[in-house]
């Protein structure tokens, strides 16, 4: 056999898995992608996704489709769409937060689960350990609830005041609140005075942002879906309200939020879809270690600060990531 007939022999082995599984169910390979919130939060992260997805071998419309459906932070999709995956009987279920990895748990025990921005998926009940996930869920934690520490470390070097926090979570999010009560916990070690700010739905946003004016230095908001839908909104009325605001993610920030520090969310949906590509080629969930964010990013808006009448120190600005100005 000639050398050039021999690779192009091993080329075809190597992508039949791909081809042979489509043909024989008659249709392509298909994602069901659920996002939390909207494109204008989440597009540049699904961009990644696909990216990654293509650089592995699969291609849209060629071996695998994708089904991109978006929450837009209503609760009452999440399960809407989980349901409608599960009628279509996806090949996998891309979910991004914790309420919609719940929403899809409750929706199938058979179609594999990979989620993504999920903080604490031990605490919640998605998967029995980190090592051993067992049953059809895995994916990336975030981590987010234990940075806690460090942002609030971060936050007291732009507000050197500050004496008084305020911690605004979606008590609906199993994640929010176990953030919630981490974020108390390193702010009492810190010596700070806690004001908790529960919210439920959107109309909750702006009458507990009024309540907080003049009673807090600064404002630790823990991330969800309802708020990063809101997300400018908030921040509008944040600003309004005199309030520095510390984030996890940096889409909070490019929306006129002050501070983000937490995982780089578009290498987690990058490595969420190495995790679906050994799915897709016949590995199980429950035998896919849940994995953890490798990369860390400090973002500072110097326009929302200098809205604030705040200066950023030198020194916070060289170990900034990224600088928005």
């Amino acid at each position: 056999m000639r050398r050039r007939e021999f690779i192009s022999l091993l080329g075809g082995a190597a992508a039949w898995p791909l081809a042979a599984r489509a043909q024989q169910s008659g249709k392509l390979l298909t994602i069901g992608f659920l996002g939390s919130t909207m494109p204008s939060v989440e597009g540049q992260r699904l961009a990644a996704f696909v990216q990654r997805l293509r650089e592995l071998g699969w291609m849209e419309g060629r071996n695998v489709a994708i089904e991109v459906r978006w929450a837009e932070g209503r609760s009452e999709r999440f399960a809407e769409i989980a349901a409608e995956f599960v009628r279509f009987k996806v090949d996998v279920i891309v979910t991004v937060a914790t309420p919609l990895t719940l929403a899809a748990k409750q929706a199938t025990s058979v179609i594999p689960i990979v989620f993504v921005a999920v903080s604490d998926p031990v605490g919640t009940g998605l998967v029995a350990s980190l090592a051993r996930p067992g049953g059809n869920i895995t994916g990336l934690a975030d981590q987010i609830s234990d940075t806690a520490g460090k942002k609030l470390e971060f936050l007291r070097e732009v507000v050197s005041d500050l004496r008084r926090l305020a911690i605004m979570a979606n008590v609906g999010n199993p994640a929010s609140v176990l953030e919630m009560g981490e974020a108390q916990a390193a702010a009492r070690k810190l010596g700070l005075e806690v004001t908790t700010s529960e919210i439920r739905r959107i109309d909750d946003i702006a009458p507990a942002l009024e309540a907080l004016r003049q009673r807090a230095d600064a404002l630790y908001l823990c991330p969800d879906p309802l708020m990063g839908t809101n997300r400018t909104r908030i921040n509008i009325l944040a600003v309004g309200a005199r309030l520095p605001t510390m984030h996890a993610v940096r889409e909070y920030v490019e929306a006129g939020g002050l501070i983000s520090y937490g995982p780089d969310m578009r290498d987690q949906f990058r490595r969420v879809a190495d995790i679906v590509d050994k799915i897709l080629r016949g590995a199980k969930p429950a035998d896919i270690p849940v994995e953890q964010p490798t990369k860390f990013a400090l973002v500072i808006n110097l326009t929302t600060a200098k809205a604030l009448g705040l200066k950023i120190p030198e020194s916070l600005l060289l170990r900034a990531d990224e600088v928005i100005e």
